[in-house]
C-alpha cells in the first residue's frame, strides 16, 4: 500500500526537477542578437591622396629631333621621336630632366604648290618618358623657333611651314630671259636687225623661265635629324610627386645639329 502511495509522489517530484533543469538550461542560452545594439564594423581608412606637381599651360620644353621628317615623304601617322635638351624646374626641383624622351606623330604633311603655297607639317606630341621610366600623357604642339638649318618656321598654331624660293624663281626667269636675249640678238645680227632679234629672244627667254617655274615644285618643309624646337603645353601637366625625385638635371644624347640648307625646287612630278 505504501508503494502505491509513494509512486505518484515520486513521479511528481521528478517532473518538477526536470522542469527546473530545462528552465535553467534556457536561462544559460545567449539572448538573440539585437541588430540595433550590435557594434558597427569599422570603416576602412580612406586611401591617401596622391600628391601631384603641376606644370602650367604654356610651359616650353626644349627638344631635339631624332628622326628626320620631310613633306616629300611624310604621311599622317608617321612617328616622331624627340629628346629634352633643358631641364624643367618647378618650385626649385627638377621635374623633367634633360634626356627625357618625347614621342608623337605626323598629323598633316602638305607638299608645296607649283606657283604658290609652301610645304606644311603638323605634328602632335603625345607621350613623355622620364629617365626613371615614368611615362605620362603629353598633349603638346611645336612652338618657338625651329632650328632646322633652313628657312622653316613655326606659326602660332604649331604648324611648321617650309621656306619659299622666290629668289630662285626670279633668278630662273632672269637667267633664261638674258640667255634668250643673247640668242635673239645673235639671230638678229645675222639677219641685219639686232634690236628686233633681241626683243624676240627676250620674250622667248622670259616664257621659258616662267615655264621652268610652273613645271617645278617649291621647297619641301623639312625637319632634319638634330632639329631643335619647343614643345608647348596647351593644358596643365600633372606629375606624381613621388615619381619625380630627381637629384640631377639629367644628360642628353650627343646629337649634332643640322647643317645650313638653301631652299631647293624639285621638278614636277617629284
Amino acid at each position: 500500500m505504501k508503494s502505491r502511495w509513494l509512486y505518484p509522489f515520486v513521479t511528481h517530484i521528478l517532473l518538477i526537477a526536470a522542469l527546473g533543469l530545462a528552465t535553467a538550461a534556457r536561462g544559460q542560452q545567449p539572448a538573440p542578437a539585437n541588430p540595433e545594439s550590435s557594434p558597427t564594423p569599422a570603416k576602412p581608412a580612406p586611401a591617401a591622396a596622391v600628391k601631384t606637381i603641376e606644370i602650367p599651360t604654356g610651359t616650353h620644353i626644349p627638344l631635339v629631333l631624332h628622326n628626320a621628317i620631310s613633306t616629300k615623304s611624310a604621311r599622317p601617322g608617321d612617328p616622331v621621336y624627340f629628346e629634352t635638351l633643358f631641364p624643367v624646374m618647378i618650385g626649385g626641383r627638377v621635374v623633367i630632366p634633360v634626356g627625357s624622351y618625347v614621342s608623337g606623330e605626323v598629323t598633316q604633311a602638305k607638299r608645296p604648290g607649283r606657283v604658290k603655297g609652301r610645304g606644311q607639317l603638323m605634328i602632335k606630341l603625345t607621350t613623355m618618358i622620364l629617365p626613371n621610366a615614368y611615362m605620362v600623357r603629353l598633349n603638346a604642339v611645336p612652338g618657338g623657333e625651329a632650328g632646322t638649318g633652313g628657312g622653316e618656321t613655326v606659326n602660332n598654331e604649331g604648324k611648321i611651314v617650309g621656306d619659299s624660293d622666290k629668289t630662285s624663281d626670279i633668278g630662273m626667269v632672269v637667267s633664261t630671259t638674258a640667255a634668250g636675249t643673247g640668242v635673239g640678238a645673235g639671230v638678229g645680227a645675222a639677219s641685219g636687225n639686232i634690236g628686233k632679234g633681241a626683243s624676240i629672244g627676250a620674250v622667248a627667254g622670259a616664257a621659258a623661265g616662267l615655264a621652268g617655274v610652273l613645271l617645278s615644285r617649291g621647297p619641301d618643309a623639312e625637319l632634319p635629324r638634330g632639329t631643335t624646337l619647343d614643345a608647348v603645353l596647351d593644358h596643365p601637366l600633372y606629375l606624381e610627386a613621388d615619381k619625380v625625385n630627381f637629384t640631377s638635371p639629367g644628360q642628353a644624347s650627343t646629337l649634332a645639329g643640322p647643317p645650313n640648307r638653301e631652299p631647293q625646287r624639285y621638278k614636277v612630278p617629284f
